[in-house]
């Protein structure tokens, strides 16, 4: 489970200024020689969502959620359409391409940025956006960030969309108690370098039942880095290059897909499990929550349209 494969650091621009030239094409093939056989590409606003499918639907082994980060919310006020409308478009990109769209995301609440939107504005369009997933038949792609207890209380309200579509509340870094809230809402929980950083973290991951596992990376962000408590179990992917020189090789301070590998690698060795027998099931569970879903549930859709 990756994501912000539209992030113009993938095409070698960081914060509006050229590096090194385009390598997505050689990030992808490193991907696939680490073994990662499917890439999710996260939508984060009605723009991202649109350009996050686009990239999907050119490579066959990308997939797109469509939804908007609660940073982002203040956008449903702000659209000439109004909120409504928004929504709707939201709803009618989901519908479009439903072999490529997977989850219905990444929506959420995010008290660590009330800069960019205020709590109110994400709290109603959280709910709103929870709204379509009956239509559409998603599971949830959740972002939770020092909101745990507004973000249980929406969900609680919406206990039948949890248990009917699942979903994953994804870069956990919560207490072993806020484990216990979200999977009793019979959610997943995702890790990635993010949720790997310090020794209490790592405590809290061997808590969760491997059958409620997910790994992404969060690319380009969240890599295990050397300061994190997990990095002494790393063991993949160590030697970089710099500005892209090196097509075999991960960009120096850029996460991307083939270091999902690490965060594996994290994982089984702190849970004191086979890193073989951990990725399977890691991967029943993907395939699981957001592939085998969707694909039962696009007959009802194609009926109902």
């Amino acid at each position: 489970m990756i994501k912000h494969l539209t992030d113009p650091m993938f095409r070698g621009v960081y914060h509006s200024s050229r590096k090194h030239h385009d390598d997505f094409q050689d990030m992808l093939s490193r991907s696939k020689e680490h073994g990662v056989a499917r890439i999710i590409v996260t939508g984060g606003s009605l723009s991202d969502s649109q350009e996050a499918l686009k990239l999907a639907q050119n490579h066959d082994n990308l997939y797109s959620t469509v939804g908007c980060h609660p940073t982002r919310c203040t956008e449903f006020d702000q659209h000439p359409g109004g909120p409504g409308q928004y929504l709707d478009e939201l709803k009618n990109l989901a519908l479009s391409d439903r072999s490529k769209v997977i989850a219905l995301g990444e929506l959420g609440l995010d008290y660590d940025r009330l800069h960019f939107c205020d709590a109110k504005t994400q709290k109603l369009h959280f709910e709103e956006q929870l709204k379509l997933s009956p239509t559409l038949g998603l599971p949830l792609f959740l972002h939770n960030r020092n909101s745990i207890d507004d973000f249980v209380q929406i969900l609680s309200r919406n206990r039948d969309i949890c248990d009917k579509y699942g979903g994953v509340v994804h870069s956990f870094d919560g207490s072993s108690e806020d484990v216990e809230t979200i999977l009793n809402l019979g959610l997943h929980i995702g890790v990635n370098g993010c949720s790997l950083k310090t020794e209490g973290n790592l405590e809290v991951a061997r808590k969760i039942p491997i059958e409620r596992i997910l790994i992404e990376t969060d690319c380009p962000w969240c890599e295990i880095k050397r300061t994190h408590a997990g990095y002494k179990h790393v063991k993949s992917g160590l030697e970089k290059s710099k500005n892209a020189s090196d097509p075999k090789l991960c960009v120096k301070n850029r996460n991307e897909p083939m270091n999902l590998i690490q965060v594996l690698e994290v994982l089984a060795a702190v849970r004191n499990e086979d890193p073989e027998h951990l990725a399977q099931q890691i991967y029943d569970n993907t395939m699981r929550l957001f592939f085998d879903k969707v694909k039962d549930f696009w007959p009802q859709i194609r009926m109902c349209r």
